[in-house]
């Protein structure tokens, strides 16, 4: 079963808590050791950790099922959210064993760190004007972004879709006043989803898998903000040898399909 992972930050202090009271217990009993037990190592290599970008979460959550059945035991676990967060997480220190980020400079991050091997691309993305299927503002074509009457919700300059946004919209020369800045691409299609807004730039991977709640308008300057996803094991994955299977699968014919099927351009 895919479980997602939620605050490391939080949990840390209880997994620590939780060790120490291990270690307790087997002081009471003499020639035990609960970091030598077989089942400790066992229940280790049988768990797997990826953080992915918000962007990922279908695909990965698809392949994570495909990694399970072709790993009887194995447990994939996914946190899903910002690249920018995540790396930042990955640096502090928080458990995992595979990075696939929505852009190469939150990549860079990690390997600056050392804490990434080589990073390999293994999709492409770019944006589309995501607006409810209504279109209530009548919103065609990225000029009409301007119009102070469009309420548009846009990533936040430091995540990659926010990044692709203002590398848009420069190349078509026009400034857009958003009335939110969200912290992932799911969190900014939210806002058309619920009506909060009249238009968001966002993945047209996520107007795809988004179906009928939103409605996407390609336009020519997404062609010139298109976003590298690379790939890469930690270099301190808790569970190396499963990390280098999935970034495997993810790399593989397979892993291909499913992703460009949801909308990614092959790299």
């Amino acid at each position: 079963m895919l479980r997602r992972l939620t605050r490391w930050a939080v949990a840390a202090p209880v997994a620590l808590a939780l060790v120490s009271g291990l270690s307790a217990c087997g002081s009471d009993e003499p020639g035990t050791s609960a970091s030598a037990s077989p089942a400790a190592s066992s229940a280790s290599s049988s768990a797997l950790t990826v953080f992915a970008a918000a962007s990922l979460t279908e695909t990965f959550t698809e392949l994570g099922k495909t990694f399970e059945a072709a790993n009887p035991g194995v447990k994939v676990t996914f946190n899903f959210g910002s690249s920018a967060t995540l790396a930042q997480q990955i640096t502090q220190g928080a458990p995992a064993d595979v990075f696939a980020a929505a852009s190469p400079a939150t990549m860079k991050t990690v390997t600056d760190a050392s804490m990434a091997a080589a990073p390999t691309t293994f999709v492409r993305n770019k944006l589309e004007i995501a607006v409810p299927p209504d279109n209530p503002a009548k919103v065609d074509e990225l000029k009409d972004l301007t119009d102070s009457k469009v309420k548009v919700a846009l990533c936040a300059e430091q995540v990659p879709c926010g990044a692709a946004a203002i590398k848009a919209l420069d190349a078509a020369g026009l400034k857009v006043t958003p009335v939110t800045l969200e912290q992932d691409v799911k969190a900014t299609l939210t806002k058309v989803e619920l009506g909060e807004v009249d238009a968001a730039l966002v993945y047209k991977t996520d107007v795809l898998s988004a179906g009928g709640k939103v409605t996407g308008i390609d336009f020519p300057e997404a062609d010139k903000a298109i976003n590298d996803y690379p790939i890469a094991p930690l270099t301190k994955a808790p569970a190396p040898d499963l990390a280098k299977k999935f970034v495997d699968l993810v790399l593989s014919q397979q892993g291909k399909d499913v992703l460009v099927k949801a909308g990614f351009e092959a790299a």
